[in-house]
């Protein structure tokens, strides 16, 4: 049981390691951790923006069922 403990948190350990790298790097060199930061924000967003875009296309074909719903409340 404590093998299975331990995979799980050397698992965590090694997704979260960019986190680290990047607290370490604010402390050496801030303007490159904001950097970092904002073009990751800036990724983000362009991504954000093309979802939507893409929602709105769809959403014009009206090619998508309406007539299913998950609760009687949405209808």
């Amino acid at each position: 049981m404590t093998d299975l403990v331990y995979a799980i948190q050397d698992l965590f350990m090694a997704l979260l390691a960019p986190m680290g790298d990047m607290a370490k790097l604010e402390l050496e060199n801030w303007w490159a951790a904001n950097t970092i930061n904002w073009i990751l924000t800036l990724i983000g967003f362009v991504a954000i923006l093309y979802w939507l875009k893409q929602l709105k296309i769809f959403n014009e074909e009206g090619k998508e069922r309406r007539d299913i719903v998950s609760h009687s409340f949405f209808e």
